[in-house]
């Protein structure tokens, strides 16, 4: 670890997880430890943290989480696996989900800083048809239109459906960041020429193609999360072998609160995302982490800047740090 902590944004983490409470496949393993885990991810540089919902639920028990702790935030929307609620033709019905999100992110008092998780899996049909996926993702361009916030999209071997969906509705929201990126280099330039931000981690840095698609992202489009608990930077994946910094991690059998829990991602490992990002674009780990943060703030927080620039508060919490 480097004595001089960089400071990141996570902009994808489950933590309404049971993980989180100590809960893996319903059963007990140990005691709850979030609030261990948050500590882990401040000691590491992690300045924020987007806790993405993506149901009705979901999004109500995010903001009690962040409500009271002042480096979280969260979201409001529909995963794709979830938009069975939604119903074709059914508009007054529809209506009303939007209107629960909309009033939870009125009541939310700044907590709420993104529209999302939302889009299209075609991976995951079992949970919920494409028809429904359609409609679902639809109403979110009317959300964060409403809301004027920006979306956290979920892209999945939709075959372009996704694309042209945003194609059709961009003029409707301002920015948005394409969460837990995989595709190739036809979809990358497809999102870029968007004008959409690329979300960068563990599962984005799976194989050699993954690898050199990241390096084809500018860096003025990328920014960083872990979606933990998940996406793990495992010893199998190309990257691995880039990864300088290390957190003594336990099985949860053996849980201990000053380790991190085998295979259980946390914020604090996004560090290990920049580390390979710098490698694959050949820029210090510095320089990763100062172009994300940039780009963070611009998306999800554009009326805080520092002297007008967002490098001058990069460096006022770098050098407090």
């Amino acid at each position: 670890m480097s004595s001089r902590m960089l400071p990141f944004i996570d902009v994808a983490a489950n933590l309404t997880d049971p993980m989180f409470q100590g809960i893996y496949n319903q059963v007990e393993r140990h005691v709850p430890d979030l609030s261990i885990v948050l500590d882990r991810a401040r000691e590491a540089g992690v300045f924020r943290i987007l806790v993405t919902a993506g149901s009705v639920d979901m999004a109500r028990e995010a903001v009690e989480l962040v409500k009271e702790t002042p480096n979280l935030f969260t979201t409001v929307g529909i995963h794709p696996t979830r938009c069975d609620v939604f119903m074709d033709a059914q508009e007054v019905s529809n209506m009303q989900y939007v209107k629960n999100l909309i009033d939870i992110a009125s009541s939310s008092k700044g907590k709420i800083v993104a529209v999302g998780e939302c889009g299209l899996d075609y991976d995951r049909l079992t949970f919920c048809d494409k028809v429904r996926q359609h409609v679902g993702f639809e109403y979110h361009f009317l959300l964060a239109e409403q809301l004027k916030l920006p979306i956290i999209f979920h892209n999945r071997n939709t075959n372009g459906d996704f694309v042209k969906m945003v194609q059709k509705h961009r003029s409707r929201f301002k920015n948005g960041v394409v969460h837990s990126f995989t595709g190739n280099q036809d979809e990358l330039k497809q999102l870029l020429d968007l004008d959409l931000y690329i979300g960068i981690n563990g599962c984005s840095l799976k194989t050699d193609e993954n690898l050199s698609v990241v390096q084809k992202i500018p860096l003025e489009r990328l920014v960083l999360e872990t979606d933990c608990p998940y996406c793990e930077i495992r010893k199998t994946h190309a990257g691995y072998h880039w990864i300088q910094s290390r957190w003594k991690t336990v099985s949860y059998k053996k849980y201990e609160p000053g380790s991190c829990v085998k295979g259980r991602t946390e914020p604090c490992h996004i560090r290990q995302v920049a580390e390979i990002v710098s490698k694959l674009h050949q820029v210090t780990i510095e320089q990763v982490a100062k172009e994300a943060f940039h780009n963070t703030m611009k998306i999800f927080f554009p009326e805080e800047s520092a002297n007008g620039t967002y490098d001058s508060l990069f460096e006022t919490i770098r050098d407090h740090s």
